[in-house]
């Protein structure tokens, strides 16, 4: 199956660069709502079975136009919210943003025990968004099912599960809003990227690696830094 990871239209959180990652949250902006109301069209090609959004009011507002659009309903799940922030949670200061980072990557890189500074651990992150994955696989398999899901929780389950993304690739590279990372596999075989944001994700040669291009870039040490807006 294909999964149609999206991310939600611009808020005024992410305009200030703030790690705002609780529930409701903010609605979007009138940039936010135009991104919105245009996805749909961005969309026009894909079959889409089935349409999940997050708990946060972001994302139910972006998928209210496919959903109104498609004739289909949006599905709340929990399991694709924002990767909490716990205590970091509304500041924007470069090194808040980049412990949040540096904390949510490393859970890519298989330390899923780390826990964010008063917030969830790598395993309760990535095993929630699996949660809804999986539900999402049973419910939309063998078509293509979208999950209006966040910035970081996106990247790093990707990074986490694509066998050809790294995460040093998921790490530089950042996700506009209603930008779209698409996967084709299941829960059982695994997952395999197919494009980030409109550019092509090379697939894993037999040997393992990625085939080329910049999904094999290696992660650049621990010192992620900050990113221009890559959350919430």
């Amino acid at each position: 199956m294909r999964l149609l990871l999206i991310r939600h239209g611009q808020t005024p959180s992410n305009v200030g660069h703030f790690l705002d990652t609780a529930r409701p949250g903010p609605g979007l902006t009138d940039l936010g709502l135009r991104q919105a109301a245009a996805l749909p069209g961005a969309l026009v090609g894909e079959g889409i079975a089935a349409l999940y959004a997050s708990t946060l009011t972001r994302t139910q507002l972006t998928a209210a136009p496919l959903a109104a659009e498609r004739g289909i309903e949006v599905r709340i799940r929990d399991g694709i919210r924002e990767l909490s922030a716990g205590d970091l949670e509304m500041r924007a200061d470069e090194d808040a943003v980049r412990q949040y980072l540096t904390t949510a990557f490393a859970w890519s890189a298989g330390d899923i025990a780390r826990r964010m500074p008063g917030g969830e651990s790598g395993t309760e992150a990535l095993a929630r968004f699996d949660a809804v994955v999986a539900e999402a696989a049973e419910v939309g398999a063998p078509g293509t099912v979208a999950l209006v899901s966040h910035g970081a929780a996106i990247r790093v389950w990707t990074a986490a599960r694509a066998r050809n993304v790294t995460v040093g690739f998921a790490a530089e590279h950042g996700l506009d809003n209603t930008g779209v990372v698409v996967v084709e596999g299941s829960p059982d075989s695994g997952w395999t990227a197919l494009s980030w944001a409109g550019t092509v994700v090379p697939a894993v040669t037999a040997s393992g690696a990625a085939d080329g291009g910049p999904a094999g870039r290696t992660l650049p040490g621990r010192d992620l830094g900050p990113a221009a807006d890559p959350f919430a």
